[in-house]
């Protein structure tokens, strides 16, 4: 009976590799994953839409609003993660924000029924609105970065077989949450388009409500990283750590390396890096200062990502927006809803994928001996480079929009030309955003996984955040004197593509620097590049 390494089930007891985890647990978890993200995007992806028409917001406003909502989701899942990895558990916390997902998506299908005839049933209307977006940010940044650290849980990291599994894993989770967000963008958007908001936000919390279940009916199959063996309180471990090394500034650098002291890190490559931690030796272990170093080396990745998802947070926004102008018919009578081009991302990464994980990764391996074919941060470093080169795209579009554009609002320009733009977008996805969520899942030590996924979520927090800042700062700036802001409500009057063209140059600036930070970037185990 073959006993995986620092896991549990759920009942606490030691878990067998062959009756427990591996990849009947994770289908189940992608699965679950699956059903959630047909029901968030199915209330993100043309919240825009609903913003600018019902509740009657301005362009600039409606796309300020929905970053700083979709960065805060981000930003919430530092506080949860810390709750999970101390006290409640993964699979806990999973249950609990789960409720208060559902809980707020049934309250927003209610609000979309509330009619707004008067100034205070409006005000209701708006009031009810913006709470259940907070109560789905609530649950939704608990459920996040716990659901995926709990599916790669399923995978023993010390097993060359399931190592190999462990990062398919991401690549298959990523296409099938795809699946599932091309269905919700096709058929959400154009329920609320064109039969009704109120039932195009109540499929998304029936969708949850069948995530949860589907979840619960695979309790007993589950495995629990517990990390036996490892000392408890991790944040107070590595809090000490910076505290000593702040105590003992004055202190010269010490050589702490001490061969008889068996490291979970790599002491020979690490510990040349940030040596001022060293001086916290006097009073921590050398495995401590390894684990705050570890810590602290992600920290640049961390900040070089942050342009890729400005770039990131467009495609709800301002792309929706900028297709809602084009001509959209399909046939006489029938208009294709702006928000389900977004859906050609998700398309082009159900192509991607199974190319990338079943061709391109066998081959690589067998060049470079590494499980998943290129390193982690090779693989992220690609997809901010198209990232650069799906802004230059939607620049040139843009600039051709304005070009054949009417004083009327619909253009007489097919809404296709956006295809290219959505396509090299999703390929960046399947490159960057698979990558950082592996990264920050395997770079952080054990107890603090679920930590790790929220610095990955985080990074698109942020993005989103400075999103929002930039597009209020700019739309403040070019409308003064009378000028024409870049972000007109009339999208005929407006410069989106100078803005594109703004993020294009700041995604190669800080491409520059992504690839000075991962150059000197140490990996923190052997066998995980």
């Amino acid at each position: 009976m073959a006993i995986t390494d620092a896991s549990t089930d759920e009942l606490g007891k030691p878990a067998v590799r062959f009756s427990s985890g591996g990849w009947k647990s994770a289908r189940l978890i992608i699965c679950v994953e699956m059903a959630e993200r047909f029901a968030y995007y199915g209330i993100t992806s043309n919240l825009i839409t609903y913003l600018t028409g019902p509740l009657g917001e301005s362009t600039a406003t409606a796309a300020a609003n929905v970053n700083a909502w979709i960065g805060t989701m981000s930003f919430l899942p530092l506080l949860w993660a810390f709750v999970a990895d101390v006290f409640l558990g993964r699979f806990r916390t999973i249950i609990i924000s789960s409720s208060l997902y559902i809980l707020g998506l049934g309250l927003l299908s209610f609000t979309a029924m509330l009619p707004s005839h008067s100034k205070d049933s409006n005000q209701l209307q708006v009031t009810l609105f913006f709470s259940s977006l907070c109560l789905i940010a609530i649950g939704q940044s608990g459920y996040k970065p716990c659901i995926k650290v709990f599916g790669a849980d399923q995978f023993d990291g010390n097993d060359l077989i399931e190592a190999k599994a462990k990062s398919s894993y991401f690549n298959w989770l990523m296409f099938g949450c795809c699946i599932s967000i091309s269905a919700t963008r096709l058929v959400s958007s154009y329920i609320q388009e064109n039969l009704s908001w109120s039932l195009g936000f109540g499929i998304p919390c029936v969708s949850m409500l069948l995530a949860l279940f589907i979840f619960l009916s695979g309790t007993s199959s589950y495995r629990s990283s517990t990390a036996r063996g490892a000392k408890k309180k991790p944040f107070a471990r590595i809090g000490r750590v910076f505290m000593e090394a702040v105590k003992n500034r004055r202190q010269p650098n010490l050589d702490i390396a001490n061969p008889n002291e068996t490291l979970l890190l790599l002491p020979h490559q690490s510990s040349k890096q940030f040596r001022f931690l060293d001086r916290a030796a006097t009073s921590c272990g050398m495995a401590e200062i390894e684990e705050a170093k570890a810590v602290l080396r992600l920290v640049p990745i961390w900040m070089s990502c942050l342009v890729y998802a400005i770039v990131y947070a467009q495609s709800p926004t301002l792309f929706t927006k900028q297709g809602a102008t084009m001509d959209r018919s399909i046939s006489p009578g029938l208009l294709l809803p702006a928000a389900a081009l977004q859906c050609f991302i998700s398309i082009s990464v159900l192509v991607f994928i199974p190319i990338y994980d079943c061709l391109f990764v066998p081959i690589a391996r067998s060049f470079t001996q590494i499980p998943s074919g290129i390193t982690m941060l090779q693989r992220i470093g690609t997809g901010i480079s198209l990232s650069i080169l799906a802004m230059v795209v939607a620049a040139l579009v843009e600039t051709k929009r304005l070009q054949t554009a009417h004083d009327d609002l619909t253009v007489p320009m097919s809404v296709w030309w956006l295809v290219p733009q959505y396509v090299i977008y999703g390929m960046a996805d399947g490159f960057t955003m698979a990558g950082l969520q592996e990264f920050f899942y395997d770079q952080v030590p054990t107890e603090l996984r679920s930590v790790g996924m929220a610095l990955n979520l985080s990074i698109y927090g942020a993005g989103n955040f400075l999103s929002s800042f930039m597009i209020s700062v700019i739309d403040k700036f070019t409308s003064e004197s009378g000028q024409t802001s870049w972000f007109d409500s009339d999208l005929t009057k407006a410069h989106l593509d100078y803005f594109y063209w703004l993020l294009a140059c700041l995604s190669f600036i800080n491409l520059a620097f992504y690839l000075w930070f991962a150059k000197s970037y140490v990996y923190n185990r052997s066998n995980t590049f």
